[in-house]
């Protein structure tokens, strides 16, 4: 199980960011003409957000990639015995492979909309359609599953914070985002977040 874990994780973060973050940027920004990337390089709270989620992901692929090619390395990590059995991985890895195909689905749905930040310069069409009829923020869910498939596959206390850490921002980058539609788009989205859930 551990060279099969040493083997997929390095292969499933470089898809799925691969995927969900460097292609999708490219096409959107081709259609759109700009950067869908718009996480500003300031100390506002949106700036701050993005600076500390950037590390995280850095920090998620060095760990990933020390994993892989050092493993001898996990057992510095404390390692959580009481979860540490094959079946918890096994539903790691499914937790993966979900995140993935979901975030994909979300994106499509979003087509252009799609972004990285909030966009206080072209207005994106509010999106309910699709996985957007269940929850507010699929990709978000997406993003939470991945970290929650990470630290099940590899249960140790990095990953845990990890899994804190990147959930805790996120629940701060959906209030910044939400608040900042509620202005935007006023009763529509006032109405839509009474019929819809956050996450799920």
């Amino acid at each position: 199980m551990d060279d099969l874990i040493k083997i997929i994780l390095p292969l499933y973060f470089i898809i799925y960011f691969g995927i969900a973050f460097v292609l999708k940027t490219l096409i959107v920004a081709k259609r759109i003409g700009k950067n869908p990337l718009v996480l500003p390089n300031d100390d506002s709270a949106y700036g701050l957000i993005g600076f500390y989620f950037k590390l995280t992901l850095i920090a998620m692929f060095i760990y990933v990639f020390a994993y892989a090619l050092f493993p001898i390395l996990h057992k510095y990590f404390l390692v959580i015995p009481s979860i540490d059995y094959q079946i918890v991985k096994y539903v790691g890895f499914i937790c993966l492979a979900f995140s993935l195909v979901w975030t994909i689905i979300a994106q499509s749905h979003m087509k252009d909309s799609w972004r990285i930040g909030i966009d206080n310069e072209i207005k994106t069409d509010l999106v309910k359609s699709g996985v957007f009829s269940f929850s507010r923020n699929p990709i978000f869910l997406g993003m939470i599953l991945s970290l929650v498939g990470l630290f099940l596959v590899t249960p140790n206390a990095l990953t845990l914070i990890f899994m804190i850490l990147g959930y805790v921002l996120i629940q701060i980058q959906i209030r910044l985002e939400e608040e900042f539609l509620t202005k935007e788009l006023g009763k529509e989205y006032i109405d839509y977040k009474e019929k819809v859930r956050q996450l799920i």
